[in-house]
């Protein structure tokens, strides 16, 4: 009987607990309608459930038949237990419930915070304040806001958006344009320098086939960049030092000269090319070997030579006089080959 009044007594002491915690509830859901209004009951509205409230006249009633039926008793014990287990879960939830409505609600009380206390309310001068008011209204009204400027920017802006589209298109126009500069430029030093070399080499060779054992030597100012300064040519005859084509004798100048026609010649050949006089300061060895040279390169191209020396237009296909008579000039055409042709009459004669 001890135990099962302890018992009792502790179930007791539960529902008191319990209902004090309902209470606790009741006050905090009156609470926070007051902060946050009427919407906030709708958290409730939504449980079909409701808190249980304890029978105190059948608490009463047990109290008094505890010790007729034992095992009544004990049935209506477990049964109030599992009222109790239900309650505690209804209160667990509906205070979870609560705390997420706080959490919804919480920036709304914040805003609120800006409302002015009646004390406050108190220390404020109205005749003040409306004259205060009524300047900012007179103020605006000479303001004479501008609203053509809005449809103005707009324009503008458009004009800048056309504009600035225009750039783009400029620009990458531009970059392409320096990409095609850079390619021709790199393309044009390419064939400068393969051009280069061979008409360096072929030089040699004609020099020192004019001149019988010299040397020809031709040298970029600046190999990074040699469109920016130029070239040296420098020459050394047969048994002499190295000089510079501008330190030469008239001769040298004339076979330095005919060395780099020639070699261009070979590069890239010309089907026509006029020399004036080229063997003004020539030697009758020199006269030859150039005259020799012209007449085997002259199968492929029209050399057109103005000479005063034998050696030299005795080798020309055709010969082609001026003369003048009477202050009228004149010009005879001969095939030198014809009278290289005809017998002699002194043999014809014996």
């Amino acid at each position: 009987m001890e135990d099962y009044d302890k018992q009792v007594n502790t179930t007791g002491g539960q529902i008191a607990s319990f209902e004090k915690r309902i209470s606790d509830i009741d006050e905090m859901i009156e609470k926070n309608v007051a902060d946050f209004g009427p919407d906030f009951l709708k958290a409730w509205d939504d449980d079909e459930f409701e808190i249980a409230q304890p029978d105190s006249d059948e608490e009463d009633h047990q109290e008094e038949d505890e010790e007729e039926d034992d095992m009544e008793e004990d049935g209506k014990r477990k049964s109030r237990k599992r009222k109790s287990t239900k309650q505690l879960t209804t209160l667990a939830t509906k205070k979870k419930k609560v705390a997420e409505a706080q959490k919804k609600k919480a920036p709304a009380k914040r805003n609120l915070s800006t409302r002015v206390s009646l004390a406050e309310l108190k220390k404020i001068n109205v005749q003040n304040c409306q004259y205060q008011a009524t300047l900012l209204e007179e103020s605006l009204k000479k303001l004479k806001p501008n609203f053509g400027a809005i449809k103005e920017y707009r324009l503008k802006q458009a004009d800048y958006q056309k504009k600035l589209a225009d750039l783009e298109a400029i620009t990458k126009e531009r970059n392409d344009c320096l990409r095609m500069l850079e390619a021709l430029k790199k393309q044009r030093l390419q064939e400068f320098m393969a051009g280069f070399t061979q008409i360096t080499v072929k030089l040699k060779e004609m020099y020192q086939m004019l001149t019988l054992g010299g040397d020809a030597e031709l040298e970029l100012v600046d190999s990074l960049d040699p469109f920016s300064e130029g070239i040296v040519f420098s020459v050394r005859p047969p048994r002499k030092a190295w000089k510079n084509i501008s330190n030469l004798s008239g001769g040298e100048k004339t076979l330095s000269s005919l060395a780099l026609v020639f070699a261009l010649h070979h590069y890239k050949p010309s089907p026509l090319y006029v020399l004036d006089e080229i063997d003004a300061a020539l030697d009758f060895k020199n006269v030859s070997i150039v005259a020799n040279y012209i007449k085997d390169q002259a199968i492929n191209s029209q050399f057109i030579i103005i000479s005063l020396r034998n050696n030299m237009f005795e080798l020309a296909n055709r010969l082609v006089g001026i003369y003048k008579t009477r202050d009228v000039t004149s010009s005879v055409a001969v095939n030198p080959e014809h009278f290289l042709q005809q017998p002699d009459p002194e043999t014809m004669e014996a």
